[in-house]
C-alpha cells in the first residue's frame, strides 16, 4: 500500500528537519527519518535535483515508448542524476542498467500502474532476470518487476525465473513490487535499501550476498504444492566471517499462503535478521533450516528480534538460531548498517 502523498509545504518542512530513522522503529535518534516523513516520488525528486527528465510512455506520448531504449539514451559515464519517468502501462521487456550509467532514478506511476514485465526461466539466475541494475547511485520508485514464467519442475533449473538481479553497490527501492515464484529477488552485492516494497515468491525468493534493509516491505508467500519440504524467504550467501554482507528486515508483514522458514543457510556464515516483523502462521515453528547446507551451524547469525504474530512463537526455533536483546539488535536497526546517511538521496 503506497501512503497518502504529504503537501508540498509537507515535503517542504520534512527536507528543512532533521531525519530521525529510528524514530521510526522505537529506538534512539540516529540519522535517518522520522516516523511522520513519507518518502514519496516529490520528495526523492526534489532531493535529487535534477531537471534532466526522458520520459517513457508505452502508447507514444513520451521521449520513448520502450523502457530501455530510455536507459540507453543515458550517455555512458554519466555523473549527474537523470529521471526516467515510467508511466503507466506494462512494459513487456527486459531492462538493464549496465555499470557506466549511474545517477539513474527510475520513477513509476506506481507498483501497480508501471510494470516491467517477462517471462523466462534459466538455468542462469542472471540470464532469467527480467530486471537488472549493474550500476551504482540507482534509485526506483513505484514500479513493479515481474518475472511470470511458469512454474516448472521443482528444484530444477527450471525455477530460475527472477524478477530483478540487484549487483551494484547503493541501490534503493522505494514502494516498489517484486513478482514471481522461485528466486525473485537476486540481492547479489553492494548496499541496498528497500522500502516499502512488496516481494512475492515460494522459495529462497530473496537469495544473494548484498548487504541490505528491507524497511517496512511487504513479504508474501505462495504456496507451493509441489514440494516434500518447506520454502524458504531468505537464502543469505555470507562466506565468511570478514565479509559484510547481510539482510535485515525492520517491520512490515510477512503473510500468505503455505508454510515456510524465514531463512535457509546458503553459506557458513549466512547471516539475516527480522526485527519487530508481523510473522504470521505461515512461518512454521522452527524458523530457520540448513537444509542443503551441511556445514557446522555454529557461524551461522539467524535472527529474531521483537517480532509479533502467531509465526513469531520462539519455544520451536532452531537451536543455532538467535532471540536478540536490545543491545545486540541496534547495530541492525538503522540505516548505518548500510552507510545510508552518506548515499540514499532521502538522507543528503
Amino acid at each position: 500500500m503506497v501512503p497518502r502523498s504529504p503537501s508540498i509545504r509537507a515535503v517542504n518542512v520534512a527536507l528543512a528537519a532533521t531525519f530521525v530513522f529510528a524514530v521510526s522503529i522505537g529506538l534512539p535518534a540516529v540519522h535517518g527519518l522520522s516516523a511522520d516523513t513519507v518518502i514519496d516520488s516529490p520528495l526523492l525528486t526534489q532531493k535529487i535535483g535534477t531537471n534532466r527528465t526522458i520520459k517513457v510512455d508505452i502508447n507514444g506520448n513520451g521521449d520513448f515508448k520502450s523502457v530501455q531504449a530510455a536507459v540507453d539514451s543515458v550517455p555512458r559515464g554519466n555523473s549527474m542524476w537523470v529521471i526516467i519517468h515510467v508511466r503507466k502501462g506494462v512494459y513487456r521487456e527486459k531492462v538493464h542498467i549496465p555499470k557506466d550509467k549511474p545517477y539513474i532514478f527510475m520513477r513509476g506511476n506506481g507498483k501497480g500502474r508501471s510494470i516491467i514485465s517477462w517471462s523466462q526461466s534459466s538455468a542462469d539466475n542472471v540470464e532469467s532476470a527480467t530486471f537488472k541494475v549493474e550500476a551504482p547511485n540507482f534509485v526506483a520508485f513505484g514500479i513493479s518487476f515481474k518475472n511470470d514464467a511458469p512454474t516448472g519442475v521443482a528444484y530444477t533449473s527450471q525455477n530460475q525465473s527472477v524478477a530483478a538481479f540487484v549487483a551494484a553497490d547503493k541501490v534503493a527501492f522505494y514502494h516498489c513490487a517484486f513478482y514471481s515464484t522461485h528466486n525473485t529477488l537476486f540481492d547479489y552485492k553492494g548496499r541496498h535499501y528497500y522500502d516499502n516494497c512488496y516481494i512475492q515468491g515460494s522459495i529462497d525468493f530473496i537469495f544473494g550476498r548484498g548487504r541490505s534493509v528491507f524497511h517496512s516491505c511487504y513479504i508474501f508467500i505462495i504456496d507451493d504444492k509441489r514440494l516434500s519440504i518447506h520454502g524458504s524467504i531468505t537464502a543469505q550467501n555470507r562466506e565468511s566471517a570478514d565479509e559484510n554482507s547481510g539482510f535485515v528486515f525492520v517491520k512490515g508483514k510477512v503473510y500468505g499462503i503455505g508454510d515456510v522458514y524465514l531463512g535457509r543457510a546458503k553459506g557458513a556464515y549466512s547471516r539475516v535478521v527480522f526485527a519487530k516483523t508481523y510473522l504470521s502462521k505461515t512461518i512454521v515453528p522452527h524458523g530457520w533450516t540448513n537444509w542443503s547446507y551441511d556445514g557446522s551451524t555454529k557461524n551461522l547469525y539467524h535472527a529474531e528480534y521483537r517480532c509479533h504474530g502467531p509465526g513469531a512463537e520462539s519455544t520451536d526455533r532452531a537451536p543455532w538460531s538467535h532471540q536478540l536483546t536490545d543491545e545486540e539488535a541496534t547495530p541492525f536497526m538503522s540505516i548505518d548498517y548500510i552507510d545510508g546517511q552518506e548515499w540514499l538521496p532521502a538522507w543528503l
